[in-house]
């Protein structure tokens, strides 16, 4: 059986993405993300951008930043945003893939950000390989890269069509039901979460089905693997906050420089 490509589901999750993350991580992620853009003192570029959570208040914080990400579904919430905040040219929208990161010249950025997982979506070594092949290339020497993994994989228990969340859409014009279920390819470290939205307007009902993958990276392989790729080790943090990280920590979150040629 083929492997399935961790970037499908997205242009399906597209509608619900914000919503759904206002009742997980919320915003706890984008303060230390913000301050990170805001003292990069150059070009930031966020793989995986998404709807623009995090490159938007980065954008704000006064970073000139690009937004990468395969899903035109995504993009294009994140640029109605971006279009609401005025933000002009100090943040700009590619639908690309990360794994080919697609700018000419080497070299043109200070900062790549990888918040919330997005590189556990790359179900592949060669697929993490060769983002992180781009990364180097696309940094300046001393440039940082700041990778967030989601830490409960390994241990996420499975389950079948459970109400995860019931709320309102902002405006209160809809009400949303996450049903989810959660499966586990232990041998291949893969989480699959199959995604059932139903979407309540007056008598309307509508539902979307889809699912997400995700692959298990513990901090000493992603470690490893940033070093293979040319990287020192910066920090290795615990929380958003600058706490020192430990396996038991909430948020697993890697800091990393390319190294400066000799």
């Amino acid at each position: 059986m083929a492997m399935r490509e961790g970037w499908k589901g997205w242009d399906d999750y597209a509608p619900f993405y914000d919503w759904e993350n206002a009742q997980t991580l919320d915003r706890r992620d984008v303060r230390f993300w913000r301050r990170m853009a805001a003292r990069a003192n150059g070009a930031v570029l966020e793989l995986g951008c998404g709807t623009g959570r995090v490159t938007i208040p980065a954008a704000r914080a006064g970073a000139r930043i690009v937004g990468v990400d395969r899903s035109s579904e995504m993009l294009a919430q994140a640029l109605k945003r971006s279009k609401r905040a005025r933000l002009g040219k100090r943040v700009s929208w590619i639908r690309g893939d990360i794994r080919f990161l697609p700018f000419q010249s080497a070299a043109p950025f200070r900062l790549v950000m990888a918040p919330y997982g997005i590189l556990q979506s790359l179900v592949r070594e060669s697929d993490l390989r060769a983002t992180l092949a781009g990364v180097e290339r696309v940094l300046a020497p001393g440039g940082i890269v700041g990778v967030d993994l989601v830490p409960d994989l390994p241990v996420w228990k499975e389950y079948r069509n459970k109400v995860r969340f019931r709320g309102a859409r902002r405006g209160g014009k809809s009400r949303i039901t996450l049903i989810e279920s959660v499966r586990q390819d232990r041998v291949k470290r893969l989480t699959f979460f199959d995604q059932t939205y139903v979407e309540q307007r007056g008598r309307k009902r509508a539902t979307r089905q889809f699912s997400l993958v995700f692959r298990t990276l513990t901090v000493p392989q992603m470690i490893r693997r940033l070093e293979n790729a040319g990287f020192r080790i910066k920090a290795v943090l615990g929380d958003y906050n600058g706490e020192p990280w430990d396996p038991r920590a909430d948020v697993w979150l890697i800091l990393a420089e390319k190294q400066r040629r000799r």
